[in-house]
């Protein structure tokens, strides 16, 4: 019998909505036929793999050495871990030594292992909203409360509401930038700010909370936006990231965590991320693309066709009448339901069904009343979608 909140987990609704509309634009594909169908449900990058990673895969593959294949250590080849080191210094604009990193299973196994490091049972996790789905079950696997904080009417950090929802229990404030839903960039100003709101809490109770950041989008902005560098202005800071979406290798699960040597426990904090790893089932990560991403990390990639792809939906969307926030980077458009509707994001995700669109509710990214739209897919998808949109809201209006 599995575990009674499992069942719960799973019948959630929320939990793994993006999923199920992805499964779901499967079989409406083999019904109507691929070019039909307009599926902006899941977030993979659809661009290939830079020239430098896939001579990197093939210079690898032709390594027959002895024990090319074996463990290394658990938090990842030294080697490799400098080369992170050296591109997080680089972002952040402090120097990061390559004892401050852990190479993971992408950024989902980097999370849950920071989490697993930081949280007693019952310490909660301040996430501004909307926030990436997934976050609420990488709290709960480890006993800890995720905290809701509504965001600014423009997707903005709101730092006093952040400020107003912080405890003695508070062990993390976790926020994603550029933000998958919103494709919101939380302005240098608001991490400042923030990082003094913290700073502020932690003389007060005792306790300084983890400033969490993750940024698998960091590198896909546009309109010349820059991603805030944290580890500048908060020593209690950690920054979590995969090479998913920049290099387009989402099933390679290649990821690291970097804690910012400033922090008062850096060390620690270091040593029970790498003891994480090993517990939590993942060892250590791939050899074989930790060796890539050393070779390849800092190819040049350009997102141009992503911005040229948003720039394609927003036209569409302002042909069709819907509302939508201006995404800064990553490759989503958050886009507001119908009034008609009220709320019910579920209800009009599954009226566009009808014209075989295919969007994530927002409630399961913490944003009733909104759904979300991955433009990283082909720009025929897009066009063709226009006719669509188009009549479900001027059948909507005949309603």
């Amino acid at each position: 019998m599995i575990a009674p909140y499992m069942k719960e987990l799973m019948d959630n609704k929320s939990s793994s909505v993006i999923r199920k509309m992805f499964e779901e634009g499967i079989q409406l594909k083999k019904i109507h036929g691929a070019s039909n169908v307009f599926d902006f449900s899941l977030g993979n990058p659809d661009l290939d793999p830079p020239k430098e990673v896939l001579d990197a895969i093939a210079e690898i593959a032709a390594d027959t050495s002895h024990g090319c294949h074996g463990y290394m250590p658990n938090a990842g080849y030294p080697f490799v871990r400098e080369a992170m080191a050296e591109k997080v210094s680089l972002e952040q604009g402090v120097s990061v030594p390559l004892d401050n990193i852990v190479m993971t299973v992408g950024a989902a196994s980097a999370l849950n292992c920071v989490f697993k490091a930081l949280l007693a049972p019952d310490d909660e996790v301040v996430v501004p909203s909307p926030f990436f789905a997934e976050y609420r079950n990488y709290v709960r696997n480890h006993q800890g409360k995720l905290i809701e904080v509504p965001t600014k009417k423009d997707f903005s950090l709101d730092v006093n509401a952040i400020k107003n929802a912080l405890s003695p229990k508070t062990a993390a404030v976790l926020i994603n930038t550029p933000n998958n839903p919103t494709g919101k960039v939380y302005s240098e100003s608001d991490i400042e700010n923030l990082s003094k709101v913290l700073k502020a809490h932690g003389e007060k109770t005792g306790r300084v909370p983890y400033l969490v950041c993750d940024e698998p989008y960091r590198a896909i902005t546009y309109d010349g936006v820059k991603v805030a560098p944290a580890f500048r202005f908060y020593d209690s800071s950690i920054v979590v990231t995969s090479f998913a979406k920049d290099l387009s290798l989402p099933g390679e699960r290649i990821g690291y965590v970097a804690v910012n040597p400033s922090a008062a426990d850096a060390s620690d904090v270091v040593r029970a991320v790498i003891f994480s790893l090993r517990v939590l089932g993942c060892v250590n990560a791939p050899a074989f693309f930790q060796k890539v991403v050393a070779k390849s990390w800092n190819a040049k990639v350009d997102y141009s066709s992503y911005e040229n792809r948003r720039n394609k939906l927003m036209a569409v969307l302002d042909k069709a009448g819907i509302e939508y926030a201006r995404p800064e980077g990553a490759f989503y458009l958050f886009c507001k339901v119908p009034e008609s509707f009220g709320e019910d994001d579920n209800a009009f995700c599954d009226y566009l069904k009808k014209y075989l669109i295919l969007g994530a509710p927002g409630n399961g990214f913490g944003g009733k009343g909104w759904f979300r739209l991955a433009y990283c897919v082909s720009e025929s998808t897009i066009e063709g979608s226009e006719k669509a949109f188009v009549s479900a809201m001027k059948d909507l209006k005949k309603d």
